[in-house]
């Protein structure tokens, strides 16, 4: 953890909705004027698209039939590590970028689904802001989360979390439900030793909770909006947050135990505001003055 060069990383598995909580980051990053370093958990894949599929063919020959993205063996957690810590200490590190689609590729000139080369992050920037799978990971004598200062998990209970991954994966790549399917049970055993974890070190986490039937998630033709869900927030320490003033701003919310709030899904950005503006700028009010 560092004063002077903060790190926060927002944690989640495929289909969780970290992408959303990223654009509210981006918007309080963009609204108090800090210049944020944003890295995405995808370029600390060990292996690009391709080299993935070898890799997961030459562990199906040797009977591993769970070797997946959630686990470490097919991620670089040390560089990621390294990252972290570099940055606490000296604001810049070395990153690399995944390019998802034609449209992230061709600027580089690069096939869609590699890696641009490794790069020193230009220095200057006020905080790392880091979302991905392995925010808050710990394995193998590898200690990611200690080197962050706010661990925020996004965290929809499972049958949300299948639908959106579901709906996800046929409309936007393609895939057919039984490979959707096949991918989910892949997964399990690295979601329930690596992923989950996480989420016992997070300093906040949001939970969504669809207030609608999501019993059979593989059969769900729509995603539960958020209208139709609740949102659990769970705070690791609670005495540093205003229950009242939250209780106030967020019509319709209430406290189900000490540490947690449980807001209207449709107020989960206005939550994360109030939640994390304030969060963000103690994090900034303590770098000392020289700090660059």
């Amino acid at each position: 953890m560092s004063l002077k060069h903060p790190v926060v990383a927002i944690t989640g598995s495929s289909g969780a909705g970290t992408t959303s909580v990223t654009k509210t980051f981006q918007e309080i990053f963009r609204r108090e004027g800090i210049s944020a370093a944003v890295v995405e958990g995808d370029s600390f894949h060990r292996f690009d698209r391709n080299e993935m599929k070898l890799a997961m063919a030459e562990a199906e020959q040797n009977r591993n039939l769970h070797f997946s993205h959630f686990g470490p063996e097919a991620n670089l957690l040390e560089e990621l590590e390294t990252l972290f810590r570099d940055y606490g200490n000296t604001g810049v590190g070395l990153v690399r970028h995944y390019l998802h689609d034609e449209a992230e590729a061709k600027p580089y000139g690069q096939p869609v689904g590699t890696f641009t080369p490794w790069e020193e992050l230009a220095p200057g920037s006020d905080l790392l802001f880091y979302e991905g799978l392995h925010g808050a990971a710990v394995a193998g004598g590898i200690d990611v989360a200690q080197y962050a200062d706010l661990l925020v998990g996004v965290v929809p209970i499972i049958n949300l979390e299948w639908i959106q991954k579901v709906i996800r994966d046929k409309t936007d790549r393609g895939y057919s439900s039984e490979a959707v399917i096949d991918t989910i049970l892949r997964r399990m055993p690295d979601y329930v030793k690596y992923i989950c974890p996480q989420f016992s070190r997070t300093y906040v986490n949001f939970q969504r909770v669809p207030t609608v039937d999501t019993s059979n998630p593989f059969i769900a033709r729509t995603i539960p909006t958020a209208d139709e869900s609740f949102v659990v927030i769970r705070f690791a320490d609670p005495k540093v947050i205003d229950f009242p003033y939250l209780l106030s701003m967020l019509h319709d919310s209430f406290m189900s135990r000490p540490n947690c709030i449980v807001v209207p899904g449709g107020k989960m950005e206005l939550a994360m505001q109030l939640i994390f503006t304030p969060l963000i700028l103690r994090l900034m009010d303590k770098r000392p003055k020289h700090a660059v």
